[in-house]
């Protein structure tokens, strides 16, 4: 979609650097993409922190500081989270118990950004107000 901007998740990353999964392969596409410039993107600040929990709690700390790095590279806008961002969680968190405390920043963050379109694997964004998720095994170079 011409002027769509896609708001890529934690997991795409997560996704394309793992063992072999069925995820993989999709998910590097979806950054190969993004590093062609074939696609506009975005993601915020919780999203790189998220990286940089993931690979710290597993033990691989400079890994972390590298992936939240290479996506900070790779995506064409970082939001900052703003107090009308946690505003808008704690309302979102409140109406949709199925999602993460975190993922319902994610969305705030969507909404208040006026971005409709994200790419990730959760399904609890799926059927959202407004929220299209790209499930990566359905990501076509755009």
């Amino acid at each position: 979609m011409v002027g769509t901007t896609y708001f890529i998740d934690a997991n795409i990353v997560v996704y394309s650097v793992g063992k072999p999964h069925f995820m993989k392969a999709p998910c590097l596409a979806i950054l190969e993409d993004m590093a062609r410039r074939s696609v506009t993107s975005a993601t915020n600040v919780e999203v790189l922190q998220e990286i940089l929990h993931i690979y710290t709690r597993r033990g691989e700390h400079t890994f972390g500081i590298e992936m939240a790095r290479n996506l900070s590279v790779l995506v064409t806008t970082i939001y900052s989270v703003t107090p009308e961002d946690f505003a808008r969680a704690l309302t979102l968190h409140s109406q949709y118990s199925r999602l993460t405390a975190r993922d319902s920043l994610h969305l705030a963050s969507l909404y208040n950004n006026r971005i409709t379109h994200i790419v990730s694997a959760d399904h609890h964004f799926d059927g959202l107000p407004g929220i299209v998720r790209i499930d990566p095994l359905g990501w076509e170079v755009r």
